[in-house]
């Protein structure tokens, strides 16, 4: 990601975020609107991550990012008008190859339990479900049912 991409990602994080299935039946009121979206603005200037992008003809249409354990994947967002395209596919597999890359043997993240189109993808993508519960989301501070997903990576 460069400094010029930041205005995209921010964009782009927010429209998924906002679209997403994962939030069905959890009262998302104004304030925690607010917090997400000041979290998707701090992100880019603030991050430490690695994050990486895909574009179609120089636009930015989704990105990936690593944060805090080196086989995590911290964030995968794709926007709305192109999902279901291929580029969260390949994003999250262009990441998993990387963490294979490095010698770890599987790669983790975490999401809302009722995101099911993510989680379709990463299922498809050879993630499983490990675990399932409560956990406060720090962006938008509240808890959410989350669940945690693994996928073991060939050597």
């Amino acid at each position: 990601m460069t400094t010029a991409d930041h205005p995209a990602v921010v964009s782009t994080g927010f429209a998924a975020w906002l679209s997403s299935d994962a939030f069905k039946g959890v009262d998302l009121g104004v304030d925690v609107v607010e917090r997400t979206r000041k979290a998707y603005a701090d992100f880019p200037p603030q991050t430490r991550a690695e994050v990486y992008v895909a574009d179609l003809d120089g636009e930015v249409i989704g990105w990936g990012a690593r944060d805090g354990a080196p086989n995590y994947i911290s964030d995968l967002w794709v926007h709305p008008d192109h999902q279901g395209k291929g580029a969260g596919k390949a994003l999250l597999l262009h990441i998993c190859d990387l963490i294979r890359s490095e010698g770890h043997d599987k790669a983790t993240l975490h999401t809302q339990a009722n995101n099911t189109g993510g989680i379709r993808l990463y299922e498809r993508c050879g993630f499983v479900i490990v675990w399932r519960g409560m956990e406060h989301s720090k962006s938008m501070g509240i808890d959410l049912e989350k669940v945690h997903l693994e996928k073991l990576l060939d050597a």
